[in-house]
């Protein structure tokens, strides 16, 4: 991971604090990072006016530079806006104006694609209050939403969208939008493709803690791989200000003279940090941009009982107020109570540590025999070790040992957070401890999710689990984090040093809520009353949604004039659509202004929409990345847009954009399409918090809910009737079937011998796979044991 800085030299304190808070509301700021097309633009002409020259002119090379996958494109750009075009030319300041600007983006990157939406709603040069009223209603609402809750555009709210995108004035005086306007119009605020509402925090913060993800990192302190390279504090500075609410610290004995306890990747090659320089920074850090609590999770490893309690005194003196290190008066650790919510434990910084008895901890077990280690390679799957990241290395330097459980100074600090050995989901519930917390290694929760998904929902609805990425990830590469989330585990920890798929996943969810760094997991994997099935194909209760989506163009996709393409798909739960879509390569080599004309990609029956997201990747022909998006479903906005690009690393690209258009609607399964009862009753109100009870009721009595709700009602009657109907008729006679005669039905019995045949290639299979494994691992072993012998004889 690159980390850049920048100094700022201010003689005044005050003045320094409130640089430092301005220029991170600036760089963390979710609304200005999700604007729309036209801020974007803005920018760079900002960007270009600013960079003059000694005489205060806008050098044209300049330009080039901004805009170099095409010179000759430029260069008529340039002459169609009336500027300088010689690459040695330069333009006065008072010349390059907003309207000069405009001119030249027109020119240089033509919208054929938006002059074929607007002839679609006018046949002539200007489109009429009346037709542009027709496309707002028909293209840019969301058709789900309820007209009396959410009505539609008014006529003054409709002519002042002219006034303000419309550039002839006597255009926009007669209620008549341009071409020109249509387009401004389409890169405006209003045409965001992002719902405002959810970038700003927006959920329930008064849950227990157990009732939200958690963004989690792994090995905090690793700037690259986690065999080799360094360690440092900044890490940890960086992933807070990200937003990042769960920290690891693997905690190290120091060596004498001094004794101070260090953080690293033990038995690797990384270097060596101060612990205590790490708790400064995490002190300097914690509650820059989001106020809610921060868990440390800690991998003790000291089993010195002096450097215990230095570790346990740095955290009480740096962290002050802020650490906790009491339980709440309202919520004791009893079995049966839920932990805090967020919102009460605002401020706080929470440790994760092993809490046992006040004796002194055991020294790390002795190194293994080799027999050991063969074993433990046999048994553990190959690298399922949660502490070791190689056995074949552990075998050759030392075991890392187990985790020690901390002394009395270290447990003093411990409470909400109580990590745990996972028994079973039985045992858990038995206990019913809501502090208690268990991880898990990526391998092992797969195998979880598989095996047990609905048990391990329930689990996560009382209590935390933490995932974590398998040993043999030593390039700090990630692990798919959504089927964890959809598992409910909170804390699915990643590493922060690689800017993969899945950390790109990461970053685009927690951008939401205000980058407090929690987000409320749905009500179906909170409540008691209610069981949730990851691999389920229907969930009560919650209506699936499906998504329609069309690429039609591009802009500035590249700095070479190169040919693209785009690759659409829908991440979300198991049986939600998997099908990625690909647009085929552009026919020609040009990144500024590609065109699409392909048909809609459909993504039908996407089953819990606020667990669902979008993912949109652009590639050069020859597979490079050239910009992405991830967009949660449920901030979606149905209707055109020009969707902003970000890099690897999430960042907003500036320039490269794709111009689409997105429905979101309820899903209709094909039998009831046609059915105007199911369109008009199915999701029948979108109610906001806000929507108060008379127009819940007024909008439930119109005419056509009142037929609705009046067919299911009579239903329902007529059910009723019937079964009362067989309640108090006994004289009815109702055939019974005995147990024996079910097994000898001619179904039991084929399911019964399908079964067989199926669990005798099974264990064939088993078989032979353990053979295989046995052989493999008994090679491997004799050859570590042999390299050995030669050793110990040099």
């Amino acid at each position: 991971m690159k980390m850049d800085s920048k100094g700022f030299y201010i003689y005044w304190i005050n003045q320094s604090k409130n640089w430092a808070s301005d220029i991170l509301a600036i760089a963390y700021n979710a609304a200005r990072n999700n604007s729309c097309r036209q801020v974007f633009l803005d920018k760079i002409y900002v960007c270009l006016s600013l960079q003059t020259n000694k005489d205060g002119k806008i050098p044209v090379k300049r330009i080039y530079k901004m805009f170099p996958a095409d010179k000759k494109r430029v260069e008529g750009a340039l002459a169609a806006a009336h500027l300088p075009k010689g690459k040695y030319d330069s333009i006065k300041s008072d010349a390059f104006t907003e309207a000069a600007f405009r001119t030249f983006i027109t020119h240089l990157c033509p919208r054929p694609d938006i002059y074929e939406i607007f002839t679609s709603y006018s046949n002539k040069p200007t489109m009429t209050k009346e037709n542009f009223t027709k496309f707002l209603n028909e293209k840019q609402r969301d058709s789900r939403l309820n007209e009396e809750l959410f009505p539609r555009l008014r006529q003054d709210q409709i002519k002042a969208l002219i006034d303000k995108y419309e550039p002839v004035s006597s255009n926009a005086n007669r209620g008549l939008i341009s071409p020109e306007g249509f387009l401004f119009y389409l890169m405006g605020s209003e045409t965001s493709v992002v719902v405002q509402d959810r970038l700003a925090k927006s959920h329930d913060m008064t849950q227990p803690i157990p009732h939200y993800f958690i963004k989690s990192s792994h090995n905090t302190y690793l700037t690259a791989g986690q065999f080799s390279g360094l360690s440092s504090p900044e890490m940890y500075r960086q992933c807070l200000l990200s937003g990042c609410r769960c920290l690891e610290l693997d905690c190290w004995k120091g060596k004498p003279p001094d004794e101070e306890p260090i953080i690293t990747h033990g038995f690797t090659m990384t270097t060596e940090i101060l612990f205590k320089d790490v708790i400064e920074a995490i002190n300097e850090s914690a509650f820059k941009t989001s106020q809610y609590p921060v868990i440390l999770s800690f991998e003790n490893h000291v089993d010195s009982v002096k450097q215990q309690e230095k570790m346990a005194n740095y955290c009480k003196t740096i962290f002050g107020d802020a650490l906790l290190t009491e339980p709440l008066d309202k919520y004791p650790l009893k079995p049966g109570l839920q932990i805090p919510s967020p919102s009460e434990l605002m401020g706080k910084i929470l440790i994760k540590n092993k809490k046992g008895s006040h004796d002194k901890p055991k020294e790390q077990e002795k190194m293994k025999t080799s027999d050991e280690v063969y074993s433990e390679i046999i048994c553990s799957d190959m690298f399922m070790s949660a502490e070791l990241s190689c056995p074949l290395v552990t075998f050759l330097q030392g075991t890392a040992g187990q985790e020690v459980t901390a002394y009395e100074a270290m447990s003093s600090i411990v409470n909400y957070i109580q990590p745990n050995k996972f028994v079973s989901f039985e045992h858990a519930k038995k206990k019913n401890r809501s502090y208690v917390i268990s991880s898990f290694v990526e391998t092992k929760g797969e195998a979880m999710i598989a095996k047990s998904a609905v048990e391990w929902v329930e689990y996560n609805k009382r209590q935390m689990s933490r995932i974590y990425p398998k040993g043999t990830r030593m390039d700090s590469s990630n692990y798919n984090p959504q089927p964890f989330w959809t598992a409910g585990c909170q804390l699915v920890a990643l590493n922060y040093q690689t800017m993969d798929f899945p950390m790109q996943l990461n970053m685009a969810l927690f951008e939401y809520n205000g980058r407090t760094g929690y987000l409320l997991k749905h009500d179906v994997m909170r409540r008691s009353d209610k069981k949730f099935d990851p691999f389920c194909d229907r969930i009560d209760t919650v209506v699936a949604s499906t998504l329609t989506i069309k690429i039609y163009s591009g802009q500035f996709l590249s700095d070479k004039n190169v040919k693209t393409g785009v690759e659409v798909e829908v991440i979300g739960l198991p049986n939600d659509p998997k099908k990625k879509y690909r647009t085929k390569w552009t026919t020609t080599a040009n990144a500024i202004n590609p065109v699409w004309n392909e048909e809609p990609f459909v993504f039908e029956k996407i089953l819990l929409p606020e667990l669902a997201s979008l993912r949109i990747v652009v590639h050069e022909e020859n597979g490079k990345f050239l910009g992405h998006r991830i967009i949660p479903l449920d901030a979606i906005q149905s209707g055109f847009h020009h969707i902003c690009l970000r890099s690897e690393s999430n960042m907003p690209l500036t320039l490269p954009a794709l111009f689409v258009y997105i429905e979101v609607k309820d899903y209709i399964p094909a039998a009831f399409a046609g059915s105007s009862l199911v369109h008009h009753f199915i999701n029948l109100i979108m109610v906001q918090p806000s929507t108060d009870l008379y127009s819940i009721r007024t909008c439930i009595f119109s005419s056509w809910h009142k037929k609705a709700i009046c067919i299911l009602l009579k239903s329902f009657f007529h059910s009723v009737l019937d079964f009362t109907d067989a309640l108090f008729n006994p004289t009815k006679d109702i055939k019974t079937v005995t147990t024996e005669e079910l097994t000898q039905h001619k179904n039991y019995l084929k399911v019964v011998k399908r079964q067989e045949k199926e669990l005798k290639e099974t264990e064939k299979k088993l078989q032979k796979k353990g053979e295989d494994l046995i052989q493999k691992y008994s090679d491997t072993f004799k050859a570590i044991k042999k390299k050995a012998s030669v050793k110990k004889k040099e």
